[in-house]
């Protein structure tokens, strides 16, 4: 008989009411699933990660869920590389690569079966289907996924009867997992860092998802922009919920922490409170992506003028960031350098320092000092895929100090950022943020700003609030 919980209003569970609970329920399996359309995509990207570890076995852990407070959970979001390489987003799941003798691997899936209605387990506990929902059973995902599909619960205690096979695990996913099998720290490190190579071309099916991430993202700003006044009427959260909601009914989420920063607000890089006032006058900076039902997500940036017009010390800052962005962007394309676009965006925002007497030049010298990041702070973008900063944990001689490759999805994003207390530029200089991000496709000959939907320059940037901003 299960035990309550303590404090709860009900202590135990009757014989009676246990007996009835297990009865008169439907079959409510679903057997007309089919294949995912990203299936055949995460075979080919398993069969990329098998060709890196020929006799060893890989383990791939999809998460489990975090406690928030007391017994309310987080909402769960899976390990990115188990959703790459399975398609999957279950918690408690893990995809295992059982080696072969020919060097192959033979692939299946843990998976947290569905409760059983023959125990009180599917309607008492937090976690319950009755209390979370239906779960797929072990049959369902094996049809979705194209995987064969094992029982979870008996995952650590299958792994930790293996021995004499070379086993690698994604190390911070699953502790229950990660002390079922003996592996080497090391090791295991090259193993996330493959599953962050192999994101760093994305396929054609990763980059129609990106797209439609962005596509919505674009539909997000605009919403903002309608709801200025009622933003200034209140504060920054309006701006968070406003887009949140374009996130929600379109995608899973947002993508990362919404930034929406106003006023001096904006010289903070990773300003997330979103409490502070909207003022006519001053500039918004608002950084926000949508991530799709698959994961994928946008990253894009616009700094607007909440009055509709920029101010001319506003538009002057404005102005030299969007330079430094065509400059950035004019970078990208294959072949190139995967540094190339933030050296030329850098050395056009050195080139405005030096010009405006806010850093010492000539401009090639306070670039290799590096002078200009006071005022610029970060780099210059990053790879964007399932993650925000995608690919993190790639080699640094594929990822940053990498060349080029078309199906590489990057943002550039230059700010110049004048912090609210630096007394070494002028007053009117102070508390003024600008940053500029559009999410760019590497193509064959060049590359796509695939968030082009979204003006960028000073002039359309007004014209377009002067059109939408309510």
């Amino acid at each position: 008989m299960a035990k309550g919980r303590k404090n709860g209003l009900y202590s135990e569970i009757s014989e009676e009411l246990s007996a009835s609970m297990r009865t008169g329920w439907a079959d409510t399996e679903k057997r007309e699933l089919t294949l995912e359309e990203q299936a055949p995509y995460a075979a080919a990207r398993r069969a990329a990660l098998s060709a890196r570890f020929p006799g060893e076995r890989l383990v791939i852990p999809s998460g489990n869920l975090k406690v928030r407070s007391n017994d309310d959970t987080y909402p769960f979001r899976p390990y990115s590389g188990y959703v790459h390489m399975t398609g999957d987003q279950a918690r408690d799941g893990a995809l295992v690569l059982e080696p072969r003798a020919d060097g192959g691997h033979d692939a299946y899936c843990y998976q947290l079966p569905r409760d059983s209605r023959d125990n009180d387990e599917f309607w008492t506990g937090a976690t319950a289907e009755l209390w979370m929902g239906r779960r797929r059973s072990l049959a369902e995902a094996e049809r979705v996924l194209g995987l064969p599909c094992r029982d979870v619960r008996r995952a650590a205690g299958e792994l930790a009867a293996v021995s004499g096979t070379p086993t690698r695990i994604v190390r911070g996913i699953d502790p229950s997992l990660e002390a079922a099998v003996a592996t080497e720290a090391e090791r295991d490190a090259e193993l996330e860092e493959a599953l962050s190579d192999l994101r760093l071309v994305k396929d054609e099916w990763e980059i129609k998802e990106i797209r439609s991430a962005v596509d919505s993202t674009v539909r997000g700003f605009t919403d903002v922009v309608g709801e200025l006044s009622r933003a200034i009427a209140s504060s920054e959260r309006w701006i968070e919920g406003t887009f949140f909601r374009r996130a929600r009914l379109e995608g899973n989420a947002v993508g990362y922490g919404t930034i929406c920063a106003a006023g001096e607000h904006a010289t903070i890089m990773h300003w997330t409170d979103n409490d502070g006032p909207v003022r006519p006058g001053e500039l918004l900076l608002l950084d926000a992506g949508v991530e799709s039902r698959t994961l994928y997500t946008a990253d894009v940036t616009r700094t607007l003028p909440i009055s509709g017009t920029f101010s001319p010390v506003q538009r002057r800052v404005y102005d030299a960031v969007y330079e430094a962005q065509e400059a950035g962007m004019a970078a990208v394309k294959p072949g190139a350098a995967y540094r190339d676009f933030h050296e030329a965006a850098q050395r056009s925002l050195a080139a405005r320092l030096v010009e405006w007497g806010f850093i010492e030049g000539p401009a090639d010298r306070a670039y290799e000092l590096g002078l200009q990041r006071r005022f610029t702070m970060a780099g210059t973008g990053h790879m964007l895929g399932l993650d925000v900063h995608d690919c993190a944990q790639a080699r640094t001689e594929e990822y940053v100090d990498g060349v080029l490759e078309p199906g590489m999805v990057l943002t550039v994003e230059p700010g110049l950022y004048f912090q609210p207390d630096d007394l070494t530029v002028p007053q009117e200089w102070r508390g003024i943020g600008v940053r500029i991000e559009d999410d760019l496709l590497v193509t064959a000959d060049g590359h796509e700003n695939l968030s082009a939907g979204l003006p960028r320059s000073a002039d359309e940037v007004e014209a377009w609030m002067a059109r939408f901003a309510g």
